[in-house]
């Protein structure tokens, strides 16, 4: 029998309970939090396996992803979900700036290094979704495979808006989100007003009570095109994503045009799989909770 040294039963003690709060089992979440510089920025795991970064979208926080979180822990996969900078837990700094689009993408590339890994399958909603595309092409290095739910490849988003009078009126919302002042108008309760479930209600309201709506509005007025039409300019060059892709989009959806997805594999140069789901609304995950949480877990074990 090994003789152990006191000092050698705290360290092991110390690894066993290391692991145990680094690995919680299924159903079982765990309040973390990742340093981007100056900000802290709060997100909940649960599993074991690959990791698997959700960022969700306006309104959201991270408890949109509880009933994909259970399918994919269940399945073997460790879900990491965000609370962006600016709502709930995570911190919020001042002034548009803060929002710009490298700095979203360095709170992903936080929780991927909190959670001690290079890269993770990374799946996003709404902003959480263009902030997933941007990390892709700027950060490549950070993503092995991609799922998008509702907003299109940049590309796409920009020829919708020069084009498509349907995207064009669909983004008056943002523009209204970008002017001075547009987050006096905003409360807790009517940004929780699209959650169907009474159960998770509560919780969004009180999620939202603890966010900045400034900075909600900020991620539109750094990083929503200001342009439709002809002040859209000429189309961007955009390097190749080399990942597998998933596009989920509710075809109900009045914020993003579901045609903002065509052509969406001339971008990629691995496989690229799309759903369109006609009975759905922008909150696909939720208004077909069921078949979109089959379908990111399919297919995501078929490339495991």
């Amino acid at each position: 029998m090994r003789k152990i040294t006191f000092a050698g039963a705290i360290a092991m003690a110390l690894t066993l309970a290391f692991a145990a709060q680094a690995a919680p089992p299924a159903g079982k979440t765990q309040d973390r939090f990742a340093q981007n510089g100056a900000v802290k920025i709060h997100y909940v795991v649960e599993g074991k396996g690959p990791l698997v970064v959700l960022i969700h979208g306006f309104p959201d926080y991270w408890a949109t992803w509880k009933p994909l979180m259970a399918t994919l822990s269940a399945a073997g996969y460790r879900t990491a979900a965000l609370d962006n900078r600016g709502y709930n837990l995570s911190d919020q700094p001042k002034g548009e700036a803060a929002y710009a689009m490298p700095n979203l993408i360095g709170d992903v590339a936080a929780v991927i290094a909190a959670e001690g890994q290079k890269n993770a399958i990374v799946i996003g909603h709404d902003w959480g979704a263009a902030i997933a595309w941007q990390t892709v092409l700027n950060r490549p290095d950070l993503v092995n495979k991609l799922v998008i739910l509702s907003v299109p490849h940049p590309a796409g988003m920009a020829r919708e808006l020069a084009t498509n009078k349907a995207q064009q009126e669909g983004s008056n919302y943002a523009r209204n989100f970008q002017k001075e002042g547009s987050e006096k108008a905003l409360t807790a309760e009517g940004l929780a007003g699209w959650v169907k479930d009474p159960k998770e209600k509560p919780g969004y309201v009180e999620a939202f009570k603890r966010s900045d709506f400034a900075a909600m509005m900020n991620y539109y007025r750094a990083n929503y095109p200001k342009g439709t039409g002809e002040a859209v300019g000429p189309p961007q060059t955009y390097p190749p994503i080399k990942v597998p892709v998933l596009v989920i989009h509710g075809m109900k959806d009045t914020a993003l045009n579901a045609a903002g997805h065509n052509g969406v594999w001339e971008h990629v140069t691995a496989d690229t799989t799309i759903l369109m789901v006609p009975t759905a609304g922008h909150f696909v995950q939720h208004d077909a909770e069921a078949l979109v949480d089959r379908t990111i877990k399919d297919w995501l074990d078929a490339r495991r």
